[in-house]
């Protein structure tokens, strides 16, 4: 009978420690326990590339994983940041742009405890000692994936689908953030280093997530002679409309090819547990984390998915050639010579790194030669807002 106590206790024991879930049950003798917030659940694909990273990154360092998902860019970011610090919580992250006012306060109500937080720009300027931005270099996956689009775009042309004037691709954006605005910029500079007849629209949905307002938008694209579409949304709404539609799609946080295997290319997204990991371990062992982080294709946070059915042939020697040429350096995404702004090329520009309310430029971003996104000494979050010719915006009201 003591065998078999023994027995059972050990199982016990083992599943204890793999165990991470979103009810916080415990996963290790650390007693260390990581909270997270999320504006949506699994069901967007932004959120759920969050929630992925969150639970590997909590089961390989053995901690609590405690998540609280559907939580508003409001009050209720702060009631679910107090209370997780109120459950013991060493570590609180949020995903959201919206969420970063209220965590701030959470931070000032609790400094012993360690506050993250994604897409947010002003950790670098409010000097709170245990609050944190974090961000990626996700511009560069967004020109590897304009790279396939791009290709793609060169193969409807040489089977005589489409003309080289007819090379229009549709982008639904959220709102005009300079975090969509860097995306759909990289996008599309990537689209026309291998396609440079490729022109592009753009419309907004006023939504991170609204998967009706998404698919409207990429059929109003499509039907507006948009032969490929991309996104910085976070519903399956594009895609579907792409499938139904037989038109190539590149999606974002991660492959659609199961739901659109006739028109899926690729996908670029930001994996966020190399930060979980580094951030909760720091959190862990009372060391720094760093004001502005920012995670880069070396480190394992810019990824592509695999590709899909409809990528062109010879995409992926492409994309490896050119990811190369990024991670050695001797290509930038923003390069000042490859576009232009209103006919001109850019020789300086004053970005507004440090949030403020006339979003006045205090930075001057042109370094040798390209636009210094994401540069080390500003902040993390994505600050390029320029409209670069060759991208017509078809509203701009969000």
């Amino acid at each position: 009978m003591k065998k078999f106590l023994s027995i059972l206790l050990a199982c016990t024991m083992v599943l204890s420690l793999c165990a991470c879930n979103g009810g916080g049950k415990k996963t290790s003798e650390t007693n260390f326990k990581a909270g997270f917030i999320f504006l949506h659940d699994e069901n967007s694909t932004y959120d759920l590339n969050f929630i992925n990273a969150a639970k590997q990154a909590c089961e390989e360092l053995g901690v609590e994983c405690i998540m609280k998902t559907n939580i508003p860019e409001g009050q209720e970011c702060q009631d679910a940041a107090n209370d997780l610090a109120d459950q013991g919580c060493g570590f609180i992250f949020a995903d959201s742009f919206g969420h970063e006012d209220y965590m701030i306060e959470a931070a000032k109500e609790n400094p012993d405890v360690q506050f993250c937080h994604a897409t947010g720009t002003k950790a670098h300027t409010e000097g709170v000692a245990n609050f944190h931005n974090a961000f990626a270099s996700i511009y560069e996956g967004r020109y590897l994936a304009g790279v396939a689009a791009g290709m793609k775009l060169n193969e409807m042309i040489a089977e005589g689908k489409i003309t080289e004037d007819q090379a229009k691709v549709g982008y639904i954006g959220a709102y005009t953030y300079a975090e969509v605005i860097s995306g759909y910029t990289s996008f599309f500079l990537g689209v026309r280093s291998e396609c440079p007849s490729a022109t592009m629209e753009v419309t907004f949905t006023g939504s991170w997530y609204d998967e009706t307002a998404e698919k409207e938008a990429a059929t109003k694209l499509i039907n507006g002679g948009c032969v490929l579409i991309s996104q910085h949304a976070d519903s399956m709404g594009a895609p579907t409309a792409c499938e139904n539609a037989g038109v190539p799609d590149v999606s974002y946080n991660g492959s659609t090819a199961d739901a659109c295997p006739n028109t899926f290319i690729v996908s670029s997204r930001i994996d966020w547990t190399p930060y979980f990991k580094m951030a909760i371990k720091n959190a862990m062992e009372g060391k720094e984390i760093p004001t502005d982080y920012v995670g880069t294709l070396a480190t394992g946070s810019v990824k592509l998915t695999e590709l899909g059915s409809a990528a062109a042939e010879g995409t992926q020697a492409r994309i490896d050639e050119v990811k190369a040429e990024l991670e050695a350096g001797t290509l930038h995404v923003f390069d000042t010579s490859k576009f232009t702004v209103e006919g001109q090329k850019l020789e300086s520009y004053m970005a507004d790194v440090d949030t403020d309310p006339n979003y006045e430029g205090d930075h001057e971003v042109i370094v040798d030669g390209y636009f210094n996104e994401s540069g080390e000494g500003f902040r993390s979050a994505p600050y390029f807002d320029l409209n670069i010719d060759g991208i017509t915006l078809l509203d701009q009201k969000y």
